[in-house]
């Protein structure tokens, strides 16, 4: 059977050959651990690996001092980036304000957070899933925040927050912004200086087309002074030290990272556009059928993330047919239960297609065949 995979804002796939080759060629022929050899020819080439992917990462996204790669640190993923962030930085009495659109990845730790005595204000978007800038201007107008995050766009509707606006309000109030780009990071052009961000988290294994385990934060230098490490332990540097580093990237970086993740960086830079050609053709054939959807119905400042519920079909048997026609998608609340409260999808989710940039329009048309047919 023909398989169309087309759940894209989970994990894009397939992944570039480039990617895959870099990652064997890794296993195969390289092998050290970082900056834990005798500088042999073989840890060498991993110290180079590891820079060239820091210096990649900070001139795509225009990290500060001129893109300064040592300004980038890895981790495992996003989630654990934010949470990095938000347990390094955050003490009890310190206020923290988000969006009622994020990921579980950033509400969880809040939540944890709260109950040590930080104080948690969701502001509420509106039924597209997008802030209004007002609404932030407002509560720093009336509160003192220690700290902004939210999410770049939605993991369930691609709704695209006004980062512009929201990132100038967050400046003329001295409050640190950290954004989660896990949607975003790849696809859409972020310029970590001039939008001043305290901190950009981001996954590998998304629009940078990277494997699973990768991730990280690019940091202002001096927001990242005030965080405190929340994994402690080697660094292969300042050895004679039993005290973590203070420097980048080592604070932040104990214990062997995913090296053969790291070896297989981006394969590909520029895939918008693409992506938006194969959503403005997508919500147009959605809209033709008897479907609740969630979020904007055009491609305005959205991503090709669609969230919908088919009458009288639970979403979790449709993505049960569609998985035996060979339709890969994700049904349910996908990790966002504030999100699906804000679109009115909650508690019964929503049913999420995400073609990527290695879909095709032959299996788009396939898909919508699919549910014609389904239909009739």
């Amino acid at each position: 059977m023909q398989t169309c995979y087309l759940n894209n804002a989970a994990t894009t796939f397939p992944k570039p050959i480039e990617v895959i080759n870099a990652i064997n060629d890794f296993l195969l022929n390289g092998g050290a651990n970082s900056s834990r050899g005798s500088s042999s020819e073989r840890d060498l080439k991993t110290m180079n690996i590891i820079l060239d992917c820091r210096f990649e990462i900070a001139e795509m996204f225009n990290s500060y001092e001129n893109c300064n790669p040592l300004l980038v640190t890895f981790c495992l993923n996003i989630t654990e980036a934010v949470n990095i962030v938000l347990r390094g930085f955050l003490k009890p009495g310190m206020k923290v304000i988000t969006t009622s659109m994020e990921h579980n990845a950033v509400m969880r730790p809040l939540r944890a957070l709260e109950k040590s005595g930080v104080i948690v204000k969701v502001v509420q978007a509106n039924s597209d899933g997008e802030i209004n800038p007002l609404d932030i201007k407002n509560e720093f107008e009336i509160n003192n925040y220690d700290l902004m995050i939210m999410s770049h766009a939605s993991n369930i509707c691609g709704t695209i927050q006004p980062l512009n606006e929201i990132a100038s309000i967050c400046k003329n109030f001295n409050v640190p912004l950290v954004l989660d780009t896990a949607q975003t990071a790849g696809v859409i052009n972020i310029n970590v200086s001039e939008l001043n961000l305290a901190a950009m988290c981001f996954t590998g294994h998304k629009g940078l087309m990277g494997p699973q385990g990768t991730g990280g934060i690019i940091w202002n230098p001096d927001f990242a002074a005030k965080v405190t490490p929340i994994i402690t332990g080697g660094t292969g540097s300042y050895s004679h030290l039993e005290y973590q580093p203070e420097d980048l990237p080592d604070k932040f970086e104990s214990g062997t990272p995913n090296l053969p993740g790291i070896a297989g960086k981006t394969g590909i830079n520029n895939i918008a556009q693409k992506e938006n050609n194969l959503g403005e053709y997508f919500i147009s054939e959605l809209k033709n059928l008897p479907v609740k959807i969630a979020g904007k119905l055009n491609m305005s400042n959205r991503l090709p993330v669609f969230s919908f519920n088919l009458e009288n079909i639970d979403n979790g048997t449709l993505a049960d047919k569609l998985s035996q026609a060979g339709f890969e998608t994700r049904p349910g609340l996908h990790c966002a239960p504030s999100a699906h409260k804000t679109l009115k999808t909650f508690p019964q989710g929503a049913l999420r297609v995400s073609p990527g940039y290695f879909n095709t329009f032959d299996e788009l048309d396939r898909f919508f065949r699919f549910f014609h047919a389904l239909k009739n």
